[in-house]
């Protein structure tokens, strides 16, 4: 028998690994992606534009709540108590879920959960799915497991359906197509959409329109259906998902068969938990006082029930609960407060680094400063040359993502000790140290002795002599180079403070 977060498991089949993470490992560093990403001027401007606009709808509904941060309190401390409790909240979802007819599957990693999931649909004979948007299906590269499977999976959320079509990859956590302009979004749809009337135009108003006509067609012939949850009630075994557009509402209860993928750490333990989240979320993700469309399910839903005769929601229903690195991360106190997120992408609406390279340069679902954190948690950090490992240098460290998470989750603070961990693991897989630990070194040893430290101020004011308006008169070797390439380096004074005490005071 296996076990799950210390959970026993008979249903779990294979052995444990050690990491397998679908769509979560980058081809290439960001510093590489991001590179490309700068020289790209109209993402820089749809990025702005955008960011710009979320960031301000925040801030004007965050600011007619007078006890904001005392929900951010309760948001942080609700979510530190799950993390400590989490194998027995899961159980107590499990038997709720059960309970109340549906079916419960346990995946540790990304080919566990596809695997299950195919097989449900494939038992069906359904030949195509329609989904909710769903970050955990995403993380996991189900679209690309079902069609290898024969089986084609359509995206219902308008942003994610313009990323689909135009064989494209999320950007944003919230507005995957963030990186898009209309003009483009118009090109995608009349090359891409099935019977799309040939004068249609880039007015948001026509595009809608668009994928809603092409879209009710794919709701009304589905037979089943695929979520991710943003949570799950342990005391009662309720899903919910929250949206924007009503996409989801429809998938949740026109499909007979509902199958959910959720990631562990999105149960919570009681009705009263979620009112929290509630108002918490869709302030700091849309800027609204609330969702749209808010959409809870306990079970299945029965012909009895049903004052037509037509069930109101599914009456097959599957909760696939994803491991893929969670449980690694929770066992440390790092790990366990990235997993307190709730997918607002606040932190990327603020960040100045994501705003000028989009989210493609960092390499995963998972974007901007979260993404820089809860990746490499969930890869490991090898210290070799692994993409992910170079994302918790993607920050400028200014604290903007820190004060808007409803959650408050310290991301600077996560993101140093990120990068001490990279930095030793990296100094443990290689004989020589790098340069950076060797420059921390000598610059140790330099300030421990007054002497010292007095005589390398001394020689600093030397290079006011190669260096005109902020740029060295010749190059500088590695790996000096690489700093003074993207920043300008100061002018050193012509003279030492000890220097300038000693002259104006007449002593040391």
């Amino acid at each position: 028998m296996s076990t799950f977060l210390g959970i026993p498991r008979a249903r779990v089949a294979g052995p444990a690994a050690d990491v397998a993470v679908g769509q979560l490992s980058g081809d290439r560093p960001f510093p590489a992606a991001a590179h490309e990403a700068l020289a790209d001027s109209r993402l820089r401007r749809n990025l702005a534009h955008a960011t710009s606009t979320i960031r301000a709808k925040r801030a004007a509904v965050v600011e007619e709540v007078p006890d904001w941060e005392a929900l951010r309190d309760a948001g942080s401390a609700i979510k530190a108590d799950v993390m400590a409790r989490l194998p027995e909240l899961l159980e107590e979802l499990e038997a709720n879920v059960q309970s109340r007819g549906g079916v419960v599957h346990w995946a540790r990693d990304a080919a566990e959960a596809n695997a299950i999931v195919t097989r449900l649909v494939r038992a069906t004979g359904a030949k195509e799915v329609v989904k909710v948007k769903s970050m955990a299906t995403q993380e996991i590269g189900l679209n690309e497991a079902l069609e290898a499977a024969g089986i084609q999976a359509h995206e219902t959320d308008l942003a994610e359906l313009i990323v689909q079509l135009g064989h494209d990859k999320p950007s944003h956590i919230l507005v995957p197509a963030i990186h898009r302009g209309r003009a483009e979004i118009r090109d995608i749809f009349a090359r891409q959409m099935p019977g799309v009337d040939p004068a249609l135009t880039d007015e948001p108003r026509v595009l809608a329109a668009a994928a809603r006509k092409y879209l009710r067609e794919v709701f009304l012939r589905a037979e089943v259906a695929v979520s991710g949850a943003n949570f799950a009630v342990a005391d009662t075994g309720t899903l919910t998902v929250v949206e924007s557009e009503g996409n989801g509402r429809m998938c949740l209860t026109l499909p007979r068969t509902l199958i959910t993928v959720m990631g562990i750490e999105k149960v919570v333990p009681t009705w009263a938990d979620l009112e929290v989240f509630l108002q918490l979320l869709p302030r700091s993700s849309t800027g609204e006082r609330m969702n749209p469309y808010t959409s809870t399910w306990t079970g299945v839903h029965t012909v009895d029930g049903s004052a037509d005769g037509v069930p109101d929601g599914p009456q097959e229903f599957h909760l696939v609960l994803l491991d893929n690195g969670r449980t690694r991360a929770l066992a440390d106190e790092l790990g366990r407060t990235a997993l307190h997120c709730i997918r607002c992408s606040a932190c990327l609406n603020v960040c100045p680094v994501y705003e000028r390279t989009g989210g493609h340069a960092y390499g995963s679902v998972y974007p901007g400063p979260i993404g820089a954190v809860l990746t490499p948690l969930l890869t490991g950090l090898t210290g070799g040359h692994d993409p992910n490992d170079s994302l918790p240098y993607a920050s400028s460290l200014c604290g903007a993502c820190y004060d808007v998470c409803p959650v408050k989750i310290n991301l600077p603070d996560l993101l140093v000790q990120l990068r001490a961990q990279h930095t030793e693991a990296h100094t443990e897989s290689h004989r020589l140290p790098s340069a950076e630990a060797t420059a921390m070194k000598a610059a140790a040893w330099t300030m421990a002795d007054a002497g010292r430290f007095a005589k390398a101020g001394r020689a600093a004011t030397l290079a006011r002599h190669v260096i005109r308006r902020g740029r060295p008169v010749l190059p500088l070797p590695p790996p000096l180079n690489g700093w003074t390439a993207s920043r300008d380096a100061p002018t050193p004074p012509a003279e030492t403070f000890r220097d300038w005490w000693t002259r104006t005071r007449g002593t040391r």
